[in-house]
């Protein structure tokens, strides 16, 4: 238990580290374009510098004792964010890192910066993945512990497969060349894009699955299905929401196609954090009247 906990500390502080690079480089990027009198990024970048700021305190939560005492109504959105917008992209990491050739950087973004933050991301996902299980693990032990048993999710939860299914197979039609549905034709970074968001869905389908069964080990269909449920609804939100600003963010797919894509993953994803938040409180009703 004293080695997991130094661990978790450990995973903390380097997660807190490892995005302080990427909020010098956004500040750094807002005092420019407030120089130049140019603001057309400055919302983008001030967004981000606030997620920065709450990444920066996620990983000193994570390594604090305070960290434990903070109400969990409020922890727990921040980690199901953060794990869905960084831990979730680590395949995604490690294949365009193989796969994508590297291309000369824009002339106004310098390499350092640009290889500062994709160093910051890397690293706070790396971080989580060790830190966030641990933590979340020590706080809410019965959400990971034994087997599902008779709280299974049951028959009240398949109405969720059909759309995640769904999200998945069109992903991965769109990562294998597929055209039906886009509006231009994604380059190899975006179909690994495409391809990583297919495998988020594959394993938040086989989460519910495996939730279902009360032969099923708890804590991998929790752990995944944290991850991935925060993914689709995060990942989701943000285009999304760029999608309602005209001009800012041109997806790969028709708009009307994109729209109700982004609002399935949505939908999906926060039903799925549903399930897991309900198989929790089933099983901390169990154990009190048992105890």
């Amino acid at each position: 238990m004293r080695g997991q906990i130094t661990v978790r500390r450990a995973a903390g502080f380097a997660a807190a580290a490892a995005m302080c690079p990427y909020l010098l480089v956004k500040v750094s990027w807002i005092v420019q374009e407030l120089a130049r009198g140019t603001g057309e990024w400055v919302l983008l970048n001030a967004v981000t510098v606030v997620m920065a700021l709450a990444g920066i305190g996620l990983g000193l939560a994570v390594a604090q004792p305070w960290g434990m005492r903070l109400p969990g109504r409020l922890v727990l959105p921040v980690l199901w964010v953060a794990g869905g917008l960084l831990v979730s992209m680590l395949p995604y990491v490690a294949a365009a890192a193989l796969l994508v050739p590297s291309v000369p950087e824009p002339a106004d973004e310098p390499s350092s910066e640009t290889t500062l933050i994709g160093v910051a991301f890397t690293g706070m996902a790396v971080a989580l993945v060790v830190g966030l299980p641990l933590y979340v693990r020590e706080r809410w032990q019965r959400a990971f512990t034994g087997r599902v048993g008779r709280d299974a999710a049951g028959r009240r939860t398949w109405w969720i497969l059909p759309p995640v299914a769904a999200l998945a197979a069109l992903w991965a039609y769109w990562a294998a060349g597929g055209t039906a549905g886009l509006a231009r034709t994604p380059d190899l970074d975006a179909r690994l894009l495409l391809a990583n968001s297919a495998l988020g869905a594959a394993c938040a389908g086989w989460s519910l699955w495996a939730l279902s069964r009360r032969s099923s080990p708890l804590w991998p269909p929790m752990t995944l299905g944290f991850i991935t449920s925060g993914s689709l609804f995060s990942w989701a939100a943000w285009k999304l929401a760029w999608l309602l600003v005209p001009g800012l963010y041109q997806p790969v797919e028709h708009l009307g196609v994109a729209l109700i894509e982004h609002v399935t993953a949505m939908a999906t994803g926060l039903a799925l954090l549903g399930v897991l938040v309900g198989t929790y409180r089933r099983r901390s009703a169990v154990d009190l009247k048992s105890g």
